[in-house]
């Protein structure tokens, strides 16, 4: 993929819940159609990252995961604050 995210955001070492938390916070002062690129180490972000965009309508763009290690491109969509 080849979209360049506008905003890091580093959880890696970071618990459920904290790397949500973290997500919520960077993407509330985000720019509407601006990518945030999310590292983290916590199994339960394959779930929980998932479902904040479901549930916020915010774009998954990628979800890559290896060696413990979980990336995630995600887009605040249009209309959500």
């Amino acid at each position: 993929m080849s979209v360049k995210p506008d905003h890091t955001l580093d959880a890696c070492g970071l618990f459920c819940p904290e790397p949500v938390m973290l997500l919520h916070n960077v993407i509330r002062d985000m720019h509407l159609g601006e990518v945030v690129e999310v590292l983290a180490t916590d199994p339960s972000t394959t779930r929980d990252i998932p479902r904040f965009c479901r549930f916020l309508g915010h774009e998954l763009l990628l979800e890559h995961h290896s060696d413990h290690q979980y990336r995630y491109l995600v887009r605040k969509d249009a209309g959500v604050d």
